[in-house]
This record gives structure tokens, C-alpha cells and sequence, in this order.
């Protein structure tokens, strides 16, 4: 059918995408979009993220996000909790990496969060966004709390492994605390120290722990 009306090639592969979009499977979707949040999110900030901008960014029609995730915030909290548990799974292969003996095993933990895929520009511009919103949207805020208990829990089992005889919650509080904020800093301006110099600090901190 020929409605007259001439379409340009861009509006063209906008229709290809949005049909090609429709026949994936669900779980396809889905991940799909979380994905485009979470480059929306890097590229965007958090206050250029909706469900238009993700939904242009996925290449679908705005009704799609809301089909499969209610809206943006429901889909900034999935996003949330991805981004956390692929860093946490790039830390748990360093962590079996590092063989049976404690202490390498937890400063492998700490010392992973600053080396690649941890250490990555484009994730720090998308956890800056995540970080951003916990404020304002209570499913992040949930999922916040959610992936940083993980984290502690993480820590507090590799210190009972090193027979830490301390409070292992403030223990893993504060070793969090030092990952944060050296790893921020070292994705932010590479100048002033490495990443080598990074997991020095943090083995030397850890060894005050321990003894």
C-alpha cells in the first residue's frame, strides 16, 4: 500500500529496528533495554534518562519499555542491579583466581575493582548516573542497598576467611569506603595516581587491619 507519502532511509531502518525489536524474545527485550538504560545513563547523566531517551536509544517505540518494565524507574532499578552483579562477578573470578590463602583472596577482591572490566570509564559514567538517582527513585534506592549489602557480605566472608577477630561489619564497611573511593578517584583523573599505586594503599590498609 502506497500511502504518497515519501519516507526517508533513516525512518526506514527506525522501522526495520522496531520489528525486528518485536519478534526477540522477551528476556531478549528486556535485556535489551537495559542495556540502552545503561548507556543512556553514561551518556545522558541522570537527569537526561527517560523512558523516551532509553527507548530512542534501544531503537523501540516508548510503549515497549513500559510493556516490560512499568516504567523508567522499575527499569533503572533492573539496570541497577546488573551493573552490580557483573561487578561482582568479575570480582569473585579474581577472588578464585587468587588460589586458597586468605589474605590474597580478599586483596584480590579489593585489588579487582581496579583493574579492567572494573576499571572502566564507561561504567563509572553509568554508576555516576545510577548513584544520581537513589535519591529521587526508591526502587534504585532499594537496589542501591541491595547490591552494596552484597558487596559487604562479600568482604565480611573473605575476612572471616583471614581470621579477622574485629567487627567484620564496620570492617567491610570501611574497606568499601576505601574500594569507592579510590576507585572514583582513579576513574576520574588517572593523573594523580595508578592503579598499581591504588592496590599498594589497599594492601598496605589491609595489612594495618589484619596485623
Amino acid at each position: 500500500m502506497n500511502d504518497g507519502q515519501k519516507h526517508s532511509p533513516d525512518h526506514g531502518r527506525a522501522q526495520l529496528m522496531l520489528r525486528a525489536s518485536y519478534r526477540r524474545a522477551p528476556a531478549e527485550r528486556r535485556q535489551a533495554l537495559i542495556d540502552a538504560a545503561a548507556r543512556s545513563l553514561a551518556r545522558q547523566g541522570a537527569g537526561g534518562v527517560s523512558v523516551r531517551t532509553i527507548a530512542a536509544e534501544a531503537g523501540v517505540s516508548p510503549g515497549l519499555v513500559t510493556h516490560h518494565f512499568e516504567g523508567v524507574e522499575p527499569l533503572i532499578a533492573a539496570t541497577y542491579r546488573q551493573v552490580s552483579e557483573r561487578v561482582a562477578e568479575a570480582l569473585g573470578q579474581a577472588v578464585a583466581a587468587a588460589g586458597g590463602d586468605p589474605r590474597a583472596r580478599l586483596e584480590a577482591y579489593v585489588v579487582g575493582n581496579f583493574l579492567p572490566p572494573v576499571m572502566d570509564e564507561d561504567l563509572l559514567a553509568t554508576w555516576l548516573g545510577l548513584l544520581g538517582l537513589t535519591k529521587s527513585m526508591p526502587l534504585v534506592s532499594m537496589a542501591h542497598a541491595e547490591s552494596y549489602a552484597g558487596f559487604r557480605a562479600a568482604i565480611e566472608a573473605l575476612l572471616a576467611e583471614c581470621g579477622s577477630k574485629g567487627d567484620r561489619r564496620l570492617e567491610a564497611v570501611a574497606i568499601t569506603a576505601l574500594i569507592d573511593g579510590l576507585w572514583l578517584e582513579l576513574c576520574l583523573d588517572r593523573s594523580v595516581f595508578s592503579a598499581d599505586e591504588a592496590a599498594a594503599l589497599a594492601r598496605r590498609w589491609i595489612g594495618a587491619l589484619l596485623g
